[in-house]
């Protein structure tokens, strides 16, 4: 049996949302009471509140929503890197899937926003883009400063065709390879979307 590890952070009113963003909020607005049979709730929240996947809409003028992102990105085979202690993120190893996540550590606490997060590069962005990576995903909210305007790294991800996912949850996910099913929600003309990240082990592969 294959072992599934979740690595999304909650859509949880205890889960911290980006600054200024609409926070996480659920309530039933049908509850299973006085002859009703069911229960049915409601929530609100930004598109990139907890583990989101960000769409070029999000930074650019491009048309490119999130309902038009090209699925077979968010699934494969994923590698998980130990970047822990690094302030720049730039060396990778040489030959590297598709799919790339980097455990930092630097949220550890999702009810906490951080302080400060390491971010990737330029020359970090130009060896994933060379080494073939399309998609890059990192623990914390963003692959940019929290404080940037101009989001270069966003852009130049974005440039080098790299999608981004943002908010994973890797505390305890072990170096590796494993597969990836990281699926937005289809939101029409959505700058990002919440996402269920999991990766999957084969129990066999593990020895």
């Amino acid at each position: 049996m294959p072992v599934v590890i979740d690595i999304s952070r909650p859509l949880s009113p205890s889960t911290a949302p980006w600054p200024g963003d609409t926070p996480f909020s659920f309530h039933l607005s049908v509850r299973r009471e006085h002859g009703v049979g069911i229960n049915v709730g409601a929530f609100s929240c930004s598109t990139h509140f907890a583990t989101h996947l960000d769409a070029p809409f999000h930074f650019t003028d491009s048309g490119e929503t999130i309902d038009r992102l090209d699925l077979t990105i968010c699934y494969g085979e994923a590698m998980v890197i130990d970047v822990r202690g690094q302030a720049t993120i730039e060396d990778f190893p040489e030959t590297l899937p598709a799919r790339v996540l980097l455990r930092t550590d630097a949220w550890l606490s999702s009810s906490q926003f951080p302080d400060f997060i390491p971010t990737l590069s330029a020359a970090a962005v130009q060896k994933l883009a060379t080494r073939g990576v399309t998609l890059i995903g990192v623990d914390v909210p963003s692959v940019d400063q929290l404080d940037s305007k101009d989001l270069p790294v966003h852009h130049a991800l974005y440039q080098s065709g790299i999608t981004i996912l943002e908010s994973l949850y890797l505390h305890d996910v072990a170096p590796g390879h494993y597969l990836l099913a990281a699926f937005p929600l289809r939101l029409d003309g959505g700058d990002a979307a919440p996402v269920r990240a999991v990766l999957i082990v084969d129990e066999l592969d593990r020895g």
